[in-house]
């Protein structure tokens, strides 16, 4: 448990734009960031960060929140986790008491295997002081030119013989099962014992984006032709080897800052890289890309910057993943190593100027490289070879999904092979339409030059997600036009509490007697008076804490709320607040100098008249629900409650209304 004091300590010092940059890449706009959502894919950008509000918000799918709530939803973190990731990064101690068996057992498995692989990490580590490690492990990465540095920043460690680990690990009170489902162990189905999957292997944690480790990649040290040279954790809740991409922890800020990401293929060549001083780069972990680890690269850059091997193998894998990489709409460009050369043995021998400087002159744009790779001497004087060239390049342009960068290619595609261009841009197009969904796919892409800029401004949102006005909704579809009318009032209300409570008002108690009122005491006293309790749980929940806070003689800021430590509460109150961000007056009326009222300016209207409206429709609800309630009962005593009650309803309501005509 995390005391209170620490957590106020974590949310002062978070700063929204700095830890939402961390996964981002954000742009500045005025006083404000913005972005493409992380949450869901959308070619314009309507995800917006507020460093004054403290607030993250996106437009498209409606998610937002505070800095721990975006830690929680993008890394799926619990809020505890959350803040314990936010406390790290900016140095702040938080201390908790050891975990016990009993609150191992009481994390969901994710956690429990979270913890195990960070009590793993440290043991690899431990083990490269013993003298085992020394003589295998640090002979070999010494040997590799990694210096103490490096070992210490990447974690990179050893398991040793003897199923060392798997004993060391229940001695310390983690579980066989934890130790299975994360790989680190393997179950013998004949004895029924545990041994270590790693064991006699160099080893190299696998972080998460956040910085957890979540897997491992083993190298063995054993001769042996029979024995894989490298070994991964096998697929498990935590590690997904497609959505994971070496490195991308160490990298990311680099690679927002140069708005461009390097890959490479395996550990080495990140960590030698690095080293070198080119933070900027990642590996695929060994395996052929994915479409997955192509988003990733995308949350962070638009560009992509492939470093092969010199060999065939190399340039065979670069091939596979140029389509996959433009498909996502990111500029790509591959530089060829010298033949004999990998990037961890060209970085090893050069200096950080003279890697940047080669990556500079031997870049080149995926066609130049297709048609290095595939057209050679005896090609380039075949028709049909020549031809096949062609439309391998041609199927690499139509997967893009920019119609501008599409002609541009084409053009150049044209000028380089002095082929007719209006063929190629029909031959892009009729491939293009192979990745268009739908039966209709070929008759849209027919307009696709015309059409294509206005499709892609339009803000894609994702079926899967709900529409924006539903993230107001207290209860699933289906209100009755009563509640969804209280329903809008009581975001209204909310939304004078938190944007101005610690504000005043003139409160009209009639033409002759004017008062000055605090926001937040007068809603939360004028709902109180009538016994009116929000019907929207979150709402109830704001009041709830708005009434705890008068009553210590605070006010209610919104800040507080933003920051609030239920992340529904902060999500919702993100949503109130910046609902009406889209409708800001037109710019023309400062042009021709005439005066907009403020939303603040008319405070002393509009609380009144939304309190009155809603302190009615609530008592028409009651009054609607005493009217079922009443046709379903035979009982004469109960008939003639109700009756009563329906009676003092009507009475209030009637005292409300006459209220309400003189405020107006």
């Amino acid at each position: 448990m995390i005391d209170r004091d620490t957590i106020d300590r974590i949310f002062a010092a978070a700063e929204v734009a700095d830890i939402v940059g961390e996964f981002v890449q954000l742009k500045r706009k005025g006083v404000n960031y913005t972005a493409c959502c992380p949450f869901h894919d959308e070619k314009t950008p309507s995800f917006i960060v507020s460093p004054a509000k403290g607030l993250y918000k996106c437009f498209g799918c409606g998610k937002g929140g505070n800095a721990i709530n975006f830690v929680m939803e993008h890394e799926k973190l619990t809020y505890p986790d959350a803040l314990k990731w936010v406390a790290a990064k900016y140095g702040i101690e938080v201390k908790e008491k050891e975990l016990t068996q009993e609150a191992i057992q009481a994390n969901d498995d994710r956690e429990s295997m979270m913890i195990v692989t960070a009590w793993a990490s440290e043991f690899f580590i431990n083990q490269m002081q013993q003298d085992e490690g020394k003589a295998i492990a640090q002979s070999y990465f010494k040997q590799r030119g990694f210096t103490p540095k490096t070992m210490k920043t990447f974690g990179l460690g050893y398991c040793p013989t003897g199923n060392l680990m798997t004993k060391s690990a229940v001695r310390d009170g983690y579980k066989e099962e934890f130790l299975v489902k994360t790989g680190l162990s393997i179950k013998s189905e004949e004895r029924g014992d545990y041994f270590d999957r790693f064991r006699e292997r160099v080893m190299f944690p696998i972080h998460s984006v956040s910085g957890r480790v979540i897997g491992f990649g083993g190298r063995t040290m054993r001769t042996d032709k029979k024995i894989a040279k490298y070994q991964n954790s096998p697929e498990s809740e935590i590690y997904h080897k497609s959505n994971t991409l070496y490195g991308i922890y160490f990298a990311k800020k680099a690679i927002v800052q140069q708005n461009k990401c390097i890959l490479v293929e395996g550990y080495t060549d990140v960590i030698q890289m690095y080293q070198s001083g080119i933070e900027n780069v990642v590996s695929s972990s060994g395996t052929s890309l994915t479409i997955e680890q192509v988003k990733l690269i995308k949350r962070f850059a638009k560009n992509v910057t492939v470093i092969y091997d010199g060999d065939s193998a190399g340039v065979k894998a670069s091939l596979r993943g140029i389509d996959m990489i433009l498909k996502e709409g990111l500029a790509v460009r591959v530089v060829p190593l010298p033949e004999g050369d990998d990037p961890d043995s060209f970085a090893k021998n050069h200096s950080t100027s003279e890697i940047e400087q080669y990556i500079a002159e031997n870049e080149e744009d995926f066609i130049s490289f297709k048609v290095k790779t595939l057209l050679d001497d005896n090609t380039k004087n075949d028709p049909h070879l020549r031809g096949e060239v062609i439309a391998d390049v041609i199927r690499s342009i139509a997967v893009i999904p920019d119609a501008i960068q599409r002609s541009e290619y084409v053009r150049v595609c044209a000028e380089l092979f002095d082929t007719d261009r209006k063929m190629l841009e029909n031959e892009v197009r009729r491939n293009y339409a192979t990745f268009t969904d739908g039966p209709m796919g070929r008759t849209v892409v027919d307009n696709a030059i015309k059409k294509e800029r206005f499709k892609e401004n339009r803000t894609s949102q994702p079926p899967s997600q709900p529409p924006f006005d539903d993230y107001y909704a207290f209860d699933p579809p289906g209100k009755s036009a009563i509640e969804q009318t209280i329903h809008e009032l009581e975001t209204e209300i909310i939304s004078y509490l938190i944007k101005y409570g610690d504000k005043e008002f003139d409160y009209i108690k009639s033409p002759t007697d004017i008062v000055q009122v605090p926001v937040d005491d007068t809603i939360v006293w004028e709902l109180d008076v009538d016994k009116i309790e929000p019907l929207d749980t979150i709402y109830k929940a704001v009041l709830d804490q708005s009434r705890e806070i008068l009553e210590k003689g605070n006010r209610v800021t919104t800040a507080y709320f933003i920051n609030n430590e239920n992340p529904e509460i902060s999500q919702r109150v993100v949503n109130v607040i910046t609902r009406d961000e889209g409708h800001k007056a037109s710019i023309m009326w400062e042009k021709f100098d005439v005066k907009v009222l403020s939303e603040e300016d008319i405070l002393s209207s509009a609380i009144p008249k939304a309190i009155t409206i809603y302190k009615s429709k609530m008592i028409e609800y009651q009054i609607d629900k005493l009217q079922n309630e009443l046709q379903q009962t035979t009982d004469d005593t109960k008939i003639m409650e109700i009756l009563t009650q329906i009676q003092e309803r009507n009475l209030s309501r009637t005292k409300i209304l006459n209220h309400y005509d003189r405020i107006l």
